[in-house]
């Protein structure tokens, strides 16, 4: 099916499902980009290099697009508070998870899939794991309640064609192009299902290694597939990642029920060999700044008011969000629901909090700290550098601080005001 039909027939489909009752209990298919940034996407306003990616963009023309959705700075911290709904201060997972598993996910921790385990629904997560490393063993994600994993258990692909995955809690070797085999095993286990499901799909692309995917992915047929081009240049082949992924959503997306909830996310910003520029003087991936955690978020399924909002959501609150619409809970004081925003109401959140710290060297480096959000300020507390203030809504590109000379008096009461906040935010959970 050709792209232009898929996104027709997704925009049809939505409409349909939309305009009867909501379900009692939707499929939830979660869709994560893994180092994708808001100036990737067209249905956002950054930059101007976005990769062409129309089913993304008829998603958000069906759905609800959010405007100040952020993650954590990298992949690990973000996957880790959305499978327990905690930030990182509480579970201690602040970077990127080593290969031997420091800084991983404790598989005592009650998770996303714990709590849907009496709901009757089926859950499954395909693709990048990330969230613990060889200390817990390949069986971690059973512990952690999935009971049929496939995936890449590390960071990232050596090689998006020849690859290794777990699969039963044991490697095996994957030929065939990694976004194509997932999209494939998406597709096998949701058409297996009888019973409502939850899917956690968690495609590598677009991260590194960048490279030329197959030809019948994407529109990029003049690139050369060359080591050395794709180094001295790789935004379009990072696009053509990118499109290729969209072709492959398009596929999935086509075959799932209409009685779906939808939800495509970003798991942080873009990777910095692709932004120069775009977001000034900051970096994107890794960076406590918004060009680092504000990453897309297109929800769309039954009875979801299409449109754009401008209300705050953490990844912690795909927890809450998710087992709401399954119709129970979760208990965890970071993880807030947004479910009615979906609806047309307003956020219960008030605020935003970006974290990004470990103990041990790491390889990627990046800016560690932590960053504040309330109203239109935000605080940025970066490790071994001044503390420096934002105005969000008159400097959304983080360019002017506030605080850069000295700050005003009232810049520095809403610097200390903010930073009193968040310190009440971790504070021990009740």
């Amino acid at each position: 099916m050709k792209n232009s039909t898929i996104a027709a027939s997704l925009l049809m489909a939505t409409a349909i499902s939309g305009a009867g009752q909501a379900m009692a209990s939707p499929n939830v298919l979660l869709i994560i980009a893994d180092d994708m940034g808001l100036d990737a996407s067209a249905c956002y306003n950054v930059g101007n290099q976005q990769a062409s990616m129309p089913n993304i963009e008829a998603l958000c023309e069906a759905g609800l697009v959010f405007e100040n959705a952020h993650s954590s700075p990298t992949c690990s911290p973000t996957r880790a508070t959305m499978m327990s709904g905690q930030y990182g201060s509480r579970t201690g997972v602040g970077a990127p998870v080593a290969t031997d598993g420091s800084d991983e996910l404790s598989v005592d921790t009650f998770t996303i899939f714990d709590a849907l385990a009496p709901t009757g629904y089926a859950t499954n997560l395909i693709g990048k794991w990330h969230i613990t490393g060889r200390q817990s063993g390949y069986g971690a994600p059973a512990d952690m309640g999935i009971p049929d994993y496939f995936g890449p258990y590390f960071g990232g692909l050596s090689d998006y064609h020849n690859w290794t995955a777990i699969e039963n809690g044991v490697e095996v070797e994957i030929e065939g192009y990694a976004t194509t085999i997932q999209t494939d095993r998406a597709i096998d286990w949701v058409g297996e299902q009888e019973q409502p499901w939850f899917l956690w799909l968690a495609y590598n692309a677009p991260h590194s290694p960048f490279h030329l995917p197959p030809a019948d992915l994407h529109s990029s047929h003049d690139l050369e597939d060359d080591e050395a081009a794709i180094s001295d240049n790789p935004l379009p082949y990072y696009q053509a990642m990118l499109e290729a992924l969209d072709t492959e959503v398009g596929r999935l997306l086509s075959s799932i029920p209409e009685d779906t909830v939808v939800m495509f996310i970003g798991d942080n910003g873009s990777p910095n060999q692709v932004t120069s520029g775009v977001y000034g003087e900051h970096s994107a991936k890794a960076s406590l700044y918004s060009s680092g955690s504000n990453v897309p978020l297109i929800v769309t399924g039954p009875n979801i008011d299409a449109g754009r909002t401008a209300a705050f959501v953490n990844t912690t609150d795909l927890a809450a969000t998710i087992t709401g619409l399954a119709g129970t809970g979760f208990d965890s004081q970071d993880s807030i629901d947004f479910g009615p925003v979906l609806a047309g109401a307003e956020g219960s959140r008030n605020f935003l909090y970006v974290e990004h710290f470990t103990e041990r060297e790491t390889k990627g480096g990046g800016m560690y700290g932590w960053a504040y959000r309330e109203g239109d300020y935000k605080v940025v507390v970066a490790l071994d550098a001044d503390v420096e203030l934002y105005n969000l809504v008159e400097d959304p590109m983080e360019q002017n601080d506030l605080l850069a000379d000295g700050g005003t008096t009232e810049h520095l009461a809403i610097s200390e005001a903010l930073s009193a906040a968040r310190e009440a935010i971790v504070a021990p959970a009740n």
